[in-house]
């Protein structure tokens, strides 16, 4: 019985962890995986894994192949710029011949891009999750790789996972709603409204994480999807880590605690948080255009599917 194929590929910022990726091929070669290596993984172009001609191939030539998994190697930026010319109904035929395409921060356009434009989720085939050098090529004396992310991971490629657990904020006990679970990256998401990449979907569960971004900043922008009616449309929305950011002495008392509390004020959607999930270490696999059930008991949230 041969091997789950899985080919890291480089479709956004330049990759120049070579020891990173070395270590996360040996590892992901011991979970079970045939690994290959994409040559856009040794792309340079600027802060680019090649330029958008070379990226783009890339994307198109994984595609192509429909390993079982697509594993992009980081995030950066870069997936923008090829949106508006991406093959998307190459993308889905990768997906219905079982193909999942993981990633999270950048990668957030290349999953909802393809939701919006093909809805392709046939078993479950766009993963918000780890990603190759982040992940799996973390060295051992950095922290080496979580153990909660990659059995996660692991359960997910391997069509074993269908929930995932998590504690969040008292007040939401005997919440339980159904709808399409959607989301990633906060300013992948934000960058996409208004455009033909956007994809609409109301009475979902909306999942949302950032680095690097000032609460201030992370509230200007859920207030943008709520001043758009974007959350009203929503059943949840659901808040990961919002990591890397640093305080200012103008914010006297300001934090994300107040910044998501006056979003409750103005909102109606439940907004839980808590979510583990972001550019953390420890992170779920999410299955993007999943119909999902969402129960709250006290403070422990299950999301299944």
């Amino acid at each position: 019985m041969s091997l789950p194929s899985l080919h890291v590929y480089a479709p956004a910022g330049v990759e120049l962890r070579t020891a990173a990726l070395k270590l996360a091929r040996q590892r992901l070669g011991a979970l079970g995986f045939t690994v290959t290596m994409d040559p856009s993984v040794r792309g340079r172009h600027q802060r680019f894994a090649g330029d958008d001609d070379a990226r783009l191939a890339a994307i198109h030539r994984v595609a192509a192949a429909a390993p079982s998994v697509a594993l992009a190697c980081r995030g950066g930026y870069g997936l923008t710029r090829l949106l508006d010319r991406i093959d998307w109904p190459l993308l889905a035929r990768s997906v219905e011949q079982g193909t999942r395409w993981v990633g999270h921060s950048d990668l957030t356009a290349l999953h909802l891009g393809l939701l919006a434009h093909t809805g392709a989720t046939p078993r479950h085939g766009l993963w918000q999750g780890p990603m190759a050098c982040d992940d799996f090529g973390r060295a051992d004396d950095a922290g080496g790789t979580d153990e909660v992310t990659v059995g996660c991971f692991s359960e997910a490629m391997s069509g074993e996972l269908e929930a995932v657990g998590f504690r969040t904020e008292a007040g939401f006990d005997g919440l339980d709603v159904k709808g399409r679970l959607w989301g990633g990256n906060l300013a992948m998401v934000q960058s996409l409204l208004g455009t033909p990449h956007w994809p609409k979907v109301s009475g979902g569960v909306l999942f949302l994480e950032d680095v690097n971004e000032h609460p201030y900043r992370v509230e200007r922008a859920l207030l943008q999807l709520h001043q758009a009616g974007v959350l009203a449309r929503q059943k949840a929305v659901l808040l990961g880590d919002f990591s890397g950011w640093r305080k200012s002495p103008l914010d006297r008392g300001y934090t994300l605690k107040t910044a998501v509390a006056h979003l409750r004020s103005v909102c109606a959607t439940p907004i839980l948080t808590g979510l583990p999930f972001g550019h953390v270490p420890t992170k779920l696999s999410l299955p993007v255009g999943a119909r999902v059930q969402l129960l709250v008991q006290g403070r422990d949230v299950l999301l299944g599917w």
